[in-house]
């Protein structure tokens, strides 16, 4: 974090987490925004509707976001990563290895799902069995995508504005960089 800081000139105030499905970025989102005292939005709960319809005030949402003078978000849905990416000026990759990833997202998955967990406007996981017949379910979804991201730092590097980034390839890479952030300021 230090060289995030000293790249910035001062402690990031607009934050993505990247990854692909299952890395964990809504995890470090949430302790990064914990930890560096801003405001935390989830774009899976803007996206989101009842029945798991897109909602159709996704785009305005994510922009009112992006407006304010601070925010943690995941770096996902492809329809507004250039908008959030304009608006960063730190970006962390979350590059996990694809077994460490499958593990996460399987594991994530089965305990909503057999739990119930209810999750944005009311949703909840599809039955398990689902995996087998629905295409785009989570767990093939985060197979089929798992290098999504290879082109990540040649996007950044074609930014008009900089943006840092950081890339963490592994769980103890994460922690260690997690353990370096500042503390929050005292109120």
């Amino acid at each position: 974090m230090d060289d995030v800081v000293a790249h910035l000139g001062r402690t990031p105030r607009r934050v993505l987490v990247a990854g692909v499905s299952g890395a964990g970025k809504s995890t470090l989102a949430q302790r990064l925004a914990a930890r560096l005292d801003l405001p935390y939005t989830e774009l899976d709960a803007l996206f989101h509707g009842p029945g798991w319809v897109p909602r159709a005030t996704f785009l305005e949402d994510v922009r009112d976001v992006v407006g304010q003078e601070a925010f943690v978000v995941e770096w996902q849905y492809r329809a507004v990563r250039p908008l959030l990416l304009d608006e960063a000026d730190l970006l962390v990759w979350l590059d996990l290895p694809t077994a460490t990833v499958m593990r996460q997202v399987i594991g994530r998955t089965v305990r909503r799902a057999v739990r119930r967990e209810v999750l944005w406007n009311g949703n909840v996981e599809p039955p398990l069995r689902t995996l087998l017949t629905d295409r785009d379910h989570i767990v093939r979804w985060a197979w089929w995508t798992r290098h999504s991201l290879r082109d990540l730092p040649t996007t950044v590097a074609l930014q008009d504005r900089p943006v840092v980034l950081v890339r963490l390839r592994s769980r103890r890479q994460v922690e260690t960089w997690v353990r370096r952030l500042p503390a929050p300021p005292s109120r």
